[in-house]
């Protein structure tokens, strides 16, 4: 039997030392930014170690450090409202530049499915995380607290006492940006929907939809929706809205899932959108561009709130007491679309 002759051995720390002229201790001292090495020996050191190829055993420097070098995503929403049948959606865009930025800082993102109770978040060896929009008593806050792992939350924390660096997605200037839009546009009677839970996104919609309302002397009307019922529940609990406001004219559906559902909703009762019924909803996602019509939605920046989280997080790992406690991504935009463009439409009749 003809075997095929074994590749070259790829090269060791002894081999980076040998052709260095130096010790392996300084070697990994050089590569790692530890102890006290001679900054042209920590230069000759890593070009060594470049020419020769040499990759470290991460292995062997997680154990010997104590460190996962990995970090999850994890969140309490349902995929219904988070991801929706696809697996597309708000939590997977967070999750791709989470990864991209967390790779950068060689960490590995660990994907938690939604986390509801039990152990999702026991078993999984990390060194930390980011918890994505959590609700009060969110149970993926609470598994990393009872396991001592530090964590921070993608979204202001809404439990009390919940003292944890956050990324602020704004969503009270999200949902005025939205409002006043469908005021421009011409409505007089808009309601809101949400979802049934306590996301600083429904908390802070709520409280600029209550604000807007007395602004403009809008009758204010807040449907609130079971995240777990998705699209279905969007739908259902916006004909119901229609039968029981039938004067309703635009409908500002935080939740994608519940607007697309809307658009149904409003089809189905006869009516128009945008002509009878304007519709807008916060994340400019998969289903917002391809609904039909196309609803106007709202550029969150995930992918830079994404990379502010991992950056948070790693500070706290690292015990940088210079890290913020607070990031703050780029001022969010309205991406106007056909569900919403009752002027535009106007005047091209």
């Amino acid at each position: 039997m003809v075997t095929s002759a074994p590749g070259p051995r790829p090269p060791t720390i002894a081999d980076v030392a040998r052709a260095a002229g130096v010790s392996r201790t300084t070697v990994s001292h050089a590569l790692n930014g530890l102890g006290k090495v001679d900054p042209r020996t920590r230069e000759r050191v890593r070009r060594v170690a470049t020419e020769l190829g040499y990759r470290p055993n991460l292995r062997a420097q997680r154990l010997r450090r104590g460190q996962a070098k990995a970090i999850a995503l994890a969140s309490s929403m349902p995929f219904a409202v988070a991801g929706g049948p696809s697996r597309l959606g708000f939590y997977m865009e967070v999750a791709a530049a989470a990864a991209e930025s967390a790779l950068l800082h060689d960490y590995a993102l660990v994907l938690v499915p939604p986390v509801q109770s039990g152990s999702a978040l026991y078993s999984v060896d990390i060194d930390g995380a980011i918890v994505v929009e959590p609700d009060v008593d969110d149970a993926a806050a609470a598994q990393l607290r009872e396991r001592g792992l530090p964590y921070v939350t993608l979204g202001r924390p809404v439990s009390p006492g919940e003292d944890v660096p956050y990324v602020d997605l704004r969503g009270g200037l999200v949902a005025e940006l939205l409002l006043r839009h469908l005021h421009e546009q011409g409505a007089v009677r808009p309601a809101l929907i949400v979802g049934a839970g306590s996301r600083h996104s429904s908390v802070d919609a709520v409280a600029a939809y209550e604000r807007l309302a007395k602004e403009y002397g809008w009758t204010p009307i807040v449907v609130r929706v079971p995240e777990s019922g998705g699209e279905q529940a969007g739908y259902e609990r916006c004909a119901e809205l229609l039968a029981e406001h039938p004067e309703v004219d635009a409908v500002c559906a935080l939740v994608d899932a519940f607007a697309v559902g809307a658009v149904r909703a409003i089809r189905d009762r006869g009516r128009a959108v945008p002509d009878d019924v304007m519709v807008v909803t916060r994340y400019d996602g998969l289903r917002a561009r391809t609904c039909e019509p196309p609803l106007t939605a709202v550029d969150l920046h995930l992918d830079r709130a994404a990379s502010d989280a991992v950056e948070l997080l790693l500070g706290r790992l690292r015990g940088d007491t210079g890290t913020p406690s607070v990031a703050v991504p780029p001022e969010p935009r309205v991406i106007a679309r056909a569900s919403s463009l009752r002027t535009a439409r106007t005047a091209r009749m």
